[in-house]
């Protein structure tokens, strides 16, 4: 097993293969059944673009094989920044033939992100296309090569500058290995397939070692769950690498069982809506920002919509009247709401439940084995009905962040449970319902971002002497961040300066303050801690 990874526990490994969860066959072999099984079917659409899944078998294989001939191998992480392309499909399937781990990165992070993420996993190669909009990656990239001697592969979608490959090159040209090279790799089940990101609360991300075994698992319960069958259709336009998009059930859900799957870079209602007409599309996944866009847009009754079945909204909680609205433009369609995490468990509310728990609830667990407290401060299980921070672990829920004992100490009970940070309450359908959080996330559609990595480094803003960053409600994003910031005596600040001075930070946009309020003082806590629910209750009431 890779150093830094934490192994689920031997008798709990045990207890899911005997339950059948974990079958002990690396992604690359699963995925070689639907490749085959479903060879000449349409797998993926990108604009004018389809790939079926004989033609992925053979470019993912052939890209595998040359990737191996520059020296990638099993084991080998690579950072991958691609957006909703057929590419990207491409090149995932890649690294699973070739044993090496995807990290689940953005296009949008960009050189804070890129450098952690190749210093904290050793990362071996970086994906990434040319440009995205008006911003080109060489020169980050370049910069993230230069400090870290592991990054030893620039690959670009699009034109390569002085010494960067062509990932279009690398898909196109004839491979000089045999097939067999392929098949000679050890692949161990119990490895990591991928990494996801975490959206921890501090200015470090954390890498969440996800295997073979589990997010198979993971992948075919949620697309049991979601109804997906043979001939159904994905539109997906959140962004491909995240946990939701890409396995719950997503790209790998749908494609392990026969459905195909159509990419959009693009989230806007008037692109959105004819794809759905045209590729009669079954499922859509969406934030709660983008459901509200779509359903208060002209083209929502422009478009046939009625091959909607299923809308899987996820990130963060869907207010009831959005669904009620959504059903009553979209009748074919159930709006399922979904509470996850890239660390595991999985929360869907059931197409049966009944309509207040469809309205009210989040949904439950999807595995019979995901085992869920709700605990207060002391680690004692809360009576039915009461709030209390949600721990969970399971068949496909993480044991341990990758290299992050100390962080792991804190995260996890002595019995292994993952300390999520929800808050929820358990209602008496045996459904979930969300309450709050303890851990210190502004959730901006579904993206989540650190108070702390923003803090610190507007602390280091010559005229702020203190900051905290809280969570303002949103009607569309569902929240906002607002700076509160103590200038030092004689120095004042604006927003727009703030901005100016974090984009030099060169972090991802959606993590930047969207409102700035200066203060004299901080209400505190009894512990003389800032009190941020404080801050939110006296700033709640302002335009």
């Amino acid at each position: 097993m890779l150093d830094g990874v934490v192994p689920f526990p031997l008798d709990f490994a045990q207890r899911y293969r005997d339950k059948g969860y974990w079958r002990d066959r690396p992604l690359a072999r699963e995925f070689a059944d639907a490749f085959a099984a479903f060879g000449p079917r349409v797998a993926v659409i990108d604009g004018e673009r389809r790939l079926s899944y004989a033609e992925i078998d053979r470019l993912s294989d052939n890209l595998a094989l040359n990737l191996l001939a520059l020296g990638l191998t099993p084991l080998d992480r690579v950072v991958l920044q691609l957006p909703n392309v057929a590419e990207f499909a491409v090149l995932y399937f890649a690294l699973q033939k070739l044993g090496a781990i995807p990290i689940a990165a953005l296009a949008s992070h960009r050189y804070a992100e890129a450098s952690q993420f190749t210093r904290l996993a050793q990362a071996a190669a970086c994906v990434y296309p040319e440009r995205q909009g008006d911003f080109a990656f060489a020169p980050m990239i370049a910069r993230v090569k230069a400090e870290n001697p592991c990054l030893r592969w620039p690959i670009v979608l699009g034109r390569p500058g002085p010494g960067e490959l062509s990932l279009g090159e690398l898909i196109e040209r004839p491979a000089t290995l045999p097939k067999a090279a392929l098949a000679a790799l050890a692949l161990d089940p119990v490895d990591p397939c991928i990494f996801q990101l975490s959206g921890g609360t501090t200015g470090v991300p954390k890498l969440i070692p996800r295997t073979h075994n589990d997010y198979v698992y993971n992948s075919r319960t949620a697309a049991e769950v979601c109804g997906v069958e043979r001939d159904s259709v994905l539109l997906l336009a959140l962004p491909i690498a995240h946990n939701l998009p890409l396995a719950c059930p997503g790209l790998q859900g749908f494609l392990l069982s026969g459905g195909r799957v159509v990419l959009s870079a693009s989230t806007r209602p008037e692109e959105l809506f004819p794809l759905i007409e045209k590729h009669r599309v079954s499922h859509l996944k969406v934030v709660p920002a983008l459901l509200i866009r779509l359903i208060s847009h002209p083209a929502v009754t422009q478009y046939d919509t009625s091959s909607l079945r299923y809308i899987q909204s996820g990130g963060q909680r869907l207010q009831p009247e959005v669904r009620l609205k959504t059903r009553a433009l979209i009748p074919s369609c159930f709006v399922q709401e979904n509470f996850g995490m890239s660390e595991g468990t999985l929360f869907f509310v059931r197409r049966d439940d009944p309509e207040e728990v469809r309205l009210e609830t989040v949904g439950r667990p999807i595995s019979p084995d995901d085992e869920v407290r709700l605990l207060d401060d002391d680690d004692n299980e809360v009576p039915d009905g009461e709030v209390g921070e949600l721990c969970v672990r399971g068949p496909y829920t993480l044991r341990g962040y990758y290299g992050a004992a100390e962080h792991n100490a804190k995260a996890f009970t002595r019995d292994g449970f993952y300390r999520s940070g929800d808050l929820m309450r358990r209602h008496p359908s045996g459904n979930y319902m969300v309450e709050g959080r303890k851990k210190d996330l502004i959730n901006r559609g579904g993206e989540k971002i650190s108070a702390e990595e923003i803090e610190n480094l507007i602390l280091s803003h010559p005229a702020v002497q203190n900051v905290a960053c809280i969570a303002m409600p949103d009607p569309q994003l569902g929240e906002r961040m607002c700076a509160c910031v103590i200038p030092r005596a004689g120095h004042n600040l604006t927003l727009d300066e703030l901005l100016s001075f974090l984009s030099g930070k060169e972090i991802a946009r959606f993590k930047l303050p969207e409102r700035l309020e200066l203060m004299s003082d901080f209400p505190l806590s009894t512990f003389g801690k800032v009190s941020k629910k404080s801050l939110v209750e006296m700033l709640g009431g302002r335009p």
